[in-house]
């Protein structure tokens, strides 16, 4: 008997029909694809009436033009959320795509997903997360930092961010202290 996939509200948009099929090996959704940088107006068309009407997941590749993609994408629709997998879960041999992924690393990245907040007041923030923090918490500043910048990044889910784009992210998601201090006790343990 085929396990029941779970079913996905939003809109994934994806780059292309290999990314599609790979998402719908983990979940039931409705995919939108770009096609790499060939983004028509009717995909745009198509992403605004979806964003108007279900929401979006970003979903795009661990890579430069998956960066690219998502921030121009995050500009039209800034109250989308993004799902990000790492460079390793989205690899295979020399390709690195959401096509490589397996179906519980694409369905744990969508579970993850989070929306930035848009803040008309940066005091509305329980806590506005500095440098200082990330150096306390040892992802900068010390040998090993970019390595455990990766994979606190990877357990929160938001994808590896250098030192100034962590901060900006975790201020955005709004990213609560107790789960912060949760995955920095987990990393600790493991070593």
């Amino acid at each position: 008997m085929e396990k029941v996939k779970p079913r996905i509200k939003e809109v994934i948009v994806v780059e292309g029909r290999d990314d599609t099929l790979a998402v719908s090996r983990a979940v039931d959704a409705i995919t939108v694809e770009t096609h790499g940088f060939g983004m028509s107006e009717e995909m745009w068309e198509v992403l605004d009436k979806a964003y108007k009407e279900r929401g979006l997941i970003v979903l795009t590749d661990p890579d430069h033009g998956g960066r690219s993609i998502r921030n121009k994408i995050m500009e039209r629709f800034p109250d989308s959320k993004e799902a990000f997998i790492t460079v390793e879960k989205a690899s295979k041999k020399m390709d690195v795509g959401i096509e490589n992924a397996a179906p519980d690393d694409i369905l744990e990245a969508l579970e993850k997903a989070r929306a930035g907040i848009a803040k008309t007041n940066s005091e509305n923030a329980e806590t506005s997360y500095d440098m200082n923090m990330l150096a306390e918490w040892g992802l900068v500043g010390e040998k090993g930092s970019r390595k455990r910048r990766e994979m606190f990044c990877g357990k929160l889910g938001i994808g590896y961010s250098n030192s100034s784009a962590l901060i900006k992210k975790l201020n955005l998601y709004e990213i609560d202290l107790k789960e912060i201090e949760a995955v920095l006790r987990e990393m600790d343990c493991r070593g």
